[in-house]
């Protein structure tokens, strides 16, 4: 059976400048035009999707498995490029080339409309939806799809795809093979100790609560009342058996349940990978089941809000939106099969963070952080989540009381190894990690934020904050805090979000606006009422402004940045930085030391995100300590702290305050330390303490500590600056109103090709205009 797309024609006008500016294009960059990419995919349906996209309530749910019931939909889609224009698509053609003897399924409309994109939300960005059929087998076993897209431009492709058919056997066949007696892994015995194994128990036996049967699309295998949908499902074996839903809830029922109907009672292994009819019946021709990491498999079912919604949270994480990886040393952490491959090689409960080359990409999904098998260390892990035990942290750090929130320092860490193993290689051109000789953090070092290590910190003793070890499952304990269904932060922060910030959309008037929120609840328990993570803490960057430690940390991170050299450094003996704000680090071989480990240290907190939320002790002792090392000031209070030092003992010491007057004569330290004075000496006179005729300025008043005998005063002056050229001439020249007549100021000045700065004084002066001229 044969489906084509047709392809709606463009006005003539139109369609010329699409073929202009298409042939322009081409032209211009013809050897970075796009492929084409095309692909098959088997979209899942979750009944989030039903209601979000607004399909027909009787819209059966699709878990997107290559293994299917009969009489069941599967939801086919035509993908591609999306840097591919629409215009270029010339057909789009489903073709079923085989299916089994006495079918006569076809291809139908798909119910998807237009406003639904392509499921995966990292793949959104890459692919576009070409086409959409739906096929709905009618027969036991194998059908295969045959698709065919045409482009003017970016050729031709045929694309295959085999779907199996078959009907659901139950728990008792599953386990003839895969409870150990046979050669095949024991999936069964660790699969009984969870939750899925025996939720449809514990519901009509009264142990949940509330339960009913609109519950059993979900808590019992192939539950389908479609008519055509007639498989072995519980439904049917419901018919068969004449067992209805019992209308008391009691610890009776399920003992009081028919055998055959407990077979296929609870979430078991053809939830999850399909009829296994067809499977059984081979002997365990593996090509005859499914066996998916890609989320929507759990999403039939944990992407139902308002009550179910642990994939709804999922789908506005940035995990979701994690796209696919640049090389093989990427996907240890950047995809679902990579992060599983390199935690089922490892040899202890530590997932070692090594390449996994054997390993296909696939989207980060839920099976990537959790085993639904149960095949888990402790066993009494009600999340299923894959690691529990000590983390490895690339510094050698060995972190051990995580609890659950050990899963995510696996990949929210300094990827590219240990900072002192970086420092020294790096500059030789030798590996800093097994994927390279690269220099910095990468993207997310919050677990060694968290935990206070793998920075630069000069041989100082930097605190940390308590998080690591007052949170309970540390990343976990705040990033995953429960959200009522009545807060505004519901499905956007929290839970499987992951987020600590939502956003608000209000229209009023017809003007929209958003405002952002920090969902603090979780840190009120412990910091007290605040309604936002810009705490107001001390004055960390030393300006003598108390801000919110993210505005302080900030400043800190921006003056550092201007003591670090940009992209055009070339080492020479007077360099001195550019003194900009920067946004990123672009690291050198041949940058010294002192800016390597300063600018890992930047990028360390920059890339943590959270602006010292995680540990603003550690933050800001590490941005203090470079910014120190560079300029001899780390809390940029304008002393040296080799002098703060030598005298108080620490640059933080209160007394060794810019204004603090420790000898209790009235002299401030900066004064002491302008005039090379011991802080800690009382005396103004001229052998121990200021010399005759010093003057400073307190506010907009002028001190004399010397009293009417110093005739020194302090005033206002003009500086006119000016660049000269070689073999000129410059004159300034000075007016009291621009109608008088122009006065010279001072000598000419003869041009030297070099900057010219003249002072003169303005006391007399109600106002004065300057001019320079040159001849």
């Amino acid at each position: 059976m044969k489906l084509k797309n047709s392809i709606k024609k463009m006005p003539t006008c139109l369609m010329a400048v699409a073929l202009m500016t298409m042939a322009a294009a081409m032209t211009a960059s013809a050897a970075t035009a796009p492929t084409l990419q095309g692909r098959i995919v088997r979209r899942p349906v979750t009944p989030g999707d039903v209601t979000k996209y607004k399909l027909a309530s009787t819209t059966e749910v699709s878990g997107g498995l290559s293994t299917v019931g009969v009489g069941t939909p599967i939801y086919l889609e035509a993908e591609a490029n999306i840097a591919i224009p629409a215009s270029n698509i010339v057909s789009v053609t489903w073709v079923l080339t085989t299916q089994p003897i006495g079918s006569v399924a076809t291809f139908t409309d798909s119910p998807l409309g237009t406003n639904v994109p392509v499921y995966d939300p990292s793949e959104r960005s890459q692919f576009q939806v070409l086409g959409r059929t739906l096929l709905r087998p009618d027969a036991i076993g194998q059908y295969t799809v045959t698709l065919t897209i045409a482009t003017t431009s970016y050729g031709t492709t045929n694309l295959t795809q085999t779907i199996t058919a078959g009907t659901y056997v139950g728990i008792n066949t599953c386990t003839l093979c895969h409870s150990g007696g046979i050669q095949a892994e024991d999936k069964y015995t660790t699969w009984r100790t969870t939750a899925h194994a025996n939720i449809f128990t514990e519901g009509i036996n009264g142990l949940l609560g509330s339960y009913s049967a609109s519950c059993l699309k979900c808590h019992t295998v192939g539950y389908d009342t479609t008519a055509s949908a007639t498989n072995g499902g519980f439904d049917d074996v419901m018919k068969q058996t004449g067992w209805t839903f019992p209308t008391v809830l009691t610890n009776s029922n399920w003992a009081a349940m028919p055998p055959s109907l407990q077979n296929v009672a609870n979430i078991q292994c053809e939830n999850c990978h399909g009829p296994g009819s067809q499977h059984a019946y081979s002997l365990g021709n593996t090509n005859l089941i499914s066996k998916t990491v890609n989320s929507g498999d759990c999403n039939q079912c944990h992407d139902a809000p308002t009550h179910h919604v642990k994939g709804t949270e999922w789908y506005v994480s940035r995990h979701a939106l994690t796209t696919g990886p640049t090389s093989v040393n990427c996907m240890p952490c950047h995809s679902a099969n990579g992060f599983i491959a390199r935690g089922a090689s490892s040899t202890n409960a530590n997932y070692a963070l090594i390449p996994t080359p054997n390993a296909t990409f696939a989207p980060l999904s839920c099976q990537t952080c959790h085993e639904p098998h149960g095949e888990t260390v402790p066993l009494d892990n009600p999340h299923l989540v894959r690691v529990m035990g000590a983390v490895t942290m690339p510094d050698g750090t060995v972190v051990t009381n995580a609890g659950t929130g050990a899963l995510c320092l696996e990949c929210h860490r300094v990827r590219n190894g240990s900072a002192t193993n970086q420092l020294v290689n790096y500059p030789i051109g030798k590996l800093t990690w097994f994927g390279g000789s690269s220099f910095g953090v990468h993207d997310s070092p919050q677990g060694d934020m968290i935990e206070g290590v793998n920075a630069h910190t000069y041989g100082q003793t930097i605190p940390s904050a308590a998080h690591r070890s007052a949170v309970t499952n540390l990343c976990v304990g705040c990033h995953m805090q429960t959200v009522a269904i009545s807060d505004p932060a519901f499905l956007k922060a929290g839970g499987h979000t992951f987020n600590m910030v939502y956003s608000v959309v209000t229209t009023n008037g017809g003007i929209v606006a958003t405002n952002t929120y920090d969902k603090v609840d979780v840190c009120v328990q412990c910091h007290g009422r605040i309604d936002s993570f810009d705490m107001v803490r001390s004055d960390y960057n030393g300006d003598g402004v108390i801000q919110g430690v993210q505005t302080e940390v900030q400043k800190l991170l921006d003056k550092l940045s201007t003591l670090l050299p940009n992209s055009t450094y070339q080492a020479s003996g007077n360099y001195v930085a550019d003194g900009l704000v920067k946004t990123g680090v672009s690291f050198k071989t041949n940058w010294p030391s002192k800016f390597l480990k300063a600018g890992y240290n930047w990028q360390f907190v920059a890339n943590d995100g959270s602006k010292g939320v995680h540990n603003a002790p550690f933050a800001v002792g590490l941005l203090r300590a470079s910014i120190g090392d560079l300029t001899g000031d780390s809390n940029n209070d304008g002393l040296a702290d080799a002098w703060q030092i030598q005298y108080f003992g620490s640059p933080n010491s209160p007394s060794a305050a810019p204004n603090a007057t420790p000898a209790g004569d009235g002299v401030p330290n900066w004064m002491k330390y302008i005039l090379g004075l011991n802080p800690l000496q009382p005396g103004i006179s001229v052998t121990n303490g200021l010399s005759v005729g010093v003057v400073w300025a307190d506010g907009n008043s002028l001190v004399n500590p010397f009293g009417p005998t110093n005739t020194i005063q302090i005033y206002t002056a003009a500086e006119v600056a000016f660049d000269t050229e070689a073999g000129k001439t410059y004159q300034i020249q000075g007016a009291s109103s621009v109608s008088s007549g122009w006065q010279n100021v001072g000598n000419a000045i003869p041009g030297t090709g070099n900057a010219v700065s003249y002072v003169t004084p303005t006391r007399q002066n109600v106002q004065q205009f300057y001019r320079v001229y040159s001849y």
